[in-house]
């Protein structure tokens, strides 16, 4: 690892263009800073810390009833160890995907958009379900507080993002739990990966594992106490035109015990287009070409169809029932 400065901490609360001026920074950079002054309650975390440890204690057989194969279209639910992919490789993780939870007769379900509908919720664990609602309402309160300083930043009105691409966002969360890395296992728990969407926050609980590509080498990412980590995905590096570019990014678990994540994707309107902004976004950032040999700015269609391609290489065996 490179001996080199930590992530920025960025206080969203702050009055002025700081803010703002430090998530240009921020993002012009690595990508990636952590978020305070945030004002979501401690307990609310713990809550669903708590709930989300004791899914995990289950059973493996109580688990998969809520396998993600019973999510249908809304792509939800459950996968064990080793059922994800990252870059065609299994991960050494498994996790519950969680969504915006719409009823059966909202009319985005009905015309059976995929990624839209109900969760699964453990009945054994039947908090989970107030403190997975509870989180992804205080959760898109801050994407929308961050993204209007990246609107700031950008020299765009604060409410660019909230009144267009996000006035009904595409919200997608994930609670992983990573078993410990064999002692000189080459196996990640998530290998290296940018995100899709536009903003992600993470909270995590204290044993660490998140790696950030930086100019300068691989650093970790550890947890701060009262922090979010917040990083860019591809469709603000779209959006900018390449001003802001989304990073690369890894998580092993060496602690020698479990750890638990909980990532918060903040992006798009499933359907809406994703053109490139006006203004400061017309510069294309010089750099060396993308991880995976792809350019988000070249991509055309909407949010969902950039989504869709991504997930379907995320869980092959799944993609029939929502492509």
């Amino acid at each position: 690892m490179t001996a080199i400065p930590s992530l920025p901490v960025i206080d969203i609360s702050l009055p002025g263009d700081g803010p703002a001026h430090a998530i240009e920074a921020a993002c012009r950079d690595t990508g990636f800073f952590y978020v305070t002054g945030h004002g979501v309650p401690p307990r609310l975390l713990a809550d669903l810390d708590a709930a989300s440890r004791a899914f995990f204690a289950l059973p493996e057989a109580d688990k998969m009833r809520i396998s993600m194969d019973l999510g249908g279209r809304a792509w939800r639910g459950y996968f064990p160890v080793g059922g994800e992919l990252t870059s065609g490789r299994p991960d050494l993780k498994e996790g519950v995907y969680f969504g915006g939870e719409l009823p059966d007769d909202h009319p985005r379900v009905r015309a059976g958009l995929p990624l839209h509908g109900r969760n699964l919720f453990p009945e054994r664990v039947p908090e989970l379900r107030p403190a997975v609602l509870s989180y992804l309402d205080a959760l898109t309160g801050v994407a929308q507080a961050v993204l209007r300083l990246v609107a700031r930043s950008l020299d765009l009105p604060a409410d660019y993002f909230a009144s267009s691409y996000t006035a009904e966002p595409t919200i997608l969360f994930r609670i992983f739990h990573y078993p410990p890395s064999p002692p000189g296992s080459d196996e990640w728990g998530v290998g290296q990966h940018t995100d899709y969407g536009l903003l992600t926050l993470l909270a995590q609980d204290d044993n660490g594992g998140l790696q950030v590509r930086t100019p300068d080498g691989w650093i970790d990412a550890p947890p701060l106490p009262g922090t979010f980590v917040c990083n860019i995905g591809d469709m603000l590096e779209r959006l900018t035109g390449g001003w802001y570019r989304s990073t690369l990014h890894r998580v092993r678990n060496v602690s020698g015990r479990d750890r638990l994540s909980y990532p918060f994707f903040f992006d798009p309107d499933f359907t809406a287009e994703v053109p490139a902004l006006p203004a400061r976004a017309r510069t294309t950032a010089a750099g060396a070409p993308r991880w995976d040999g792809a350019d988000p700015r070249a991509f055309s269609g909407t949010y969902g169809d950039y989504l869709l391609g991504k997930v379907s290489k995320v869980f092959p065996q799944l993609s029939d029932e929502v492509l």
